[in-house]
């Protein structure tokens, strides 16, 4: 007899019920519970190696959970990830861009292979401040240039779930200050964001809460945390882990 198919939840951006991952016989993710409604901006925290980037890499569908299930729009990362990848919008440290295409075709190839309006390439280009380097190849860019370029990507793309890890790396003040507008134009349309972060300062005004990973799940802060000086805005919906150990 097989177990029923978990319920969906298509009025959730983001749906993720005791999602773990493992690598060898080392257990990264434990059991993550994380609800996130449309129109809401999460931050994610939690020290070096607490497993948020390979959170946020199997929402994107870049890597395939060891268990639990997890739902964007009520599509089934799992099994659906082509609905899955129409919607998120994923933002790495890492920019997975071409260093022998120049600026523009880079944009114009993931037009191509994504889907996205290459009719709006030059003004997309022109949002970022990169209209001076539109000819020329990735491979001269700066590391700053660079973020601004994968910018310039998602705002073709358009996401209704916005994956941003680490987006304040290599920017300038005025890059932080582009980024901040993109999320709040993402925020104003309806469409959600769950944001990686190490320092909150440049998220200052963007966020309408924080989540902590810790020990590989969702963490809940304690009375004495609270006295200890944790946020309490970092609390999420109810946890209940997978219970995986």
């Amino acid at each position: 007899m097989t177990s029923a198919a978990p319920l969906r939840s298509p009025d959730l951006a983001l749906d993720a019920r005791g999602v773990a991952r493992r690598f060898g016989a080392r257990w990264v993710l434990r059991g993550i519970n994380l609800q996130v409604r449309a129109g809401e901006m999460v931050g994610l925290l939690g020290h070096n190696g607490c497993g948020k980037s390979t959170f946020m890499r199997i929402v994107a569908t870049l890597l395939k959970a060891s268990a639990g299930d997890c739902f964007v729009y009520g599509s089934n990362v799992k099994t659906e990830g082509d609905d899955v990848r129409h919607h998120v919008g994923f933002f790495s440290h890492v920019p997975g861009l071409y260093d022998d295409l120049t600026a523009r075709e880079n944009l114009a190839f993931a037009a191509t292979m994504l889907g996205f309006p290459a009719a709006d390439i030059d003004a997309a280009l022109e949002r970022v401040g990169l209209t001076h380097v539109t000819h020329e190849r990735v491979r001269g860019f700066s590391a700053g240039m660079q973020r601004r370029l994968s910018l310039a990507r998602l705002i073709l793309q358009r996401p209704r779930l916005l994956l941003l890890d680490e987006p304040y790396n290599n920017l300038d003040v005025a890059g932080i200050a582009l980024m901040n507008s993109f999320i709040h134009e993402l925020n104003a349309a309806g469409g959600a964001a769950v944001v990686v972060l190490h320092d909150l300062v440049p998220a200052q005004g963007v966020l309408d809460r924080t989540v902590t990973i810790r020990d590989g799940r969702v963490h809940v802060p304690t009375a004495e945390d609270l006295l200890h000086g944790a946020s309490p805005q970092a609390i999420t919906l109810p946890a209940g882990a997978a219970g995986i150990s």
